[in-house]
């Protein structure tokens, strides 16, 4: 399987502070060492995925639960039609993302902000995020990736200019977070609040 490379620091800080003490002698102090290398390659694990061969579907970004799906709090988008999906992503989440749909990023943006826990309905409008702008066939989708009261930190990938494909990965999350996605205009939604789903398989939507 393979590791996200944000989780190489991770894991070979740990893998040497583990290897010293073992050398030196110290064994048992070793040992929580050792436990942290196999979470860090547990958490930063990268699966490949079943990308769907469709067109006007919107997948999931992230894998994890759906903590809310339908009409957007005003406060939390742009002016315009929207509907809004969000997955909360625990620790033991596969915590790379993907792309929810192909097209052309027209804007990165980095906002700081709070470390509230990432469920809460406020984490979309005050926590520290990242918000990615696609154009698909002159319809936008906003991922939006944020952070939470373990994640501190969102590894965005992408630049205004890049033309992406469907499920294809951008960045990670590091230790717990969520995700919204806004999809612009009339769509049909395809799961509800407590469905579990799958980075780049599960798909969220369809465009009308």
């Amino acid at each position: 399987m393979k590791i996200d490379r944000a989780g190489t620091p991770f894991i070979l800080i740990a893998l040497l502070c583990g290897a010293f003490l073992m050398v030196v002698g110290l064994f048992e102090w070793s040992l929580p060492f050792i436990v942290l290398v196999g979470f860090f390659v547990f958490f930063f694990r990268d699966p490949d995925r079943e990308v769907p061969q469709l067109n006007d579907v919107v997948v999931a970004p992230a894998d994890g639960r759906v903590v809310y799906a339908g009409q957007p709090d005003p406060d939390t988008v742009p002016l315009g039609s929207w509907k809004q999906i969000s997955i909360f992503l625990s620790p033991l989440d596969v915590h790379v993302n993907r792309t929810p749909i192909s097209g052309e990023v027209v804007r990165v943006e980095y906002r700081p902000g709070h470390f509230f826990p990432a469920y809460r309905k406020n984490a979309s409008r005050d926590n520290e995020r990242c918000e990615i702008w696609i154009n698909y066939n002159g319809r936008t989708i906003i991922c939006r990736q944020i952070v939470g009261l373990l994640a501190r930190r969102v590894i965005c990938r992408l630049k205004p200019g890049m033309v992406i494909g469907l499920g294809q990965r951008f960045g990670i999350m590091k230790f717990g977070s969520r995700m919204d996605v806004f999809i612009q205009e009339e769509v049909s939604l395809r799961v509800q609040v407590g469905d579990s789903v799958r980075g780049g398989e599960t798909i969220l939507a369809t465009l009308r």
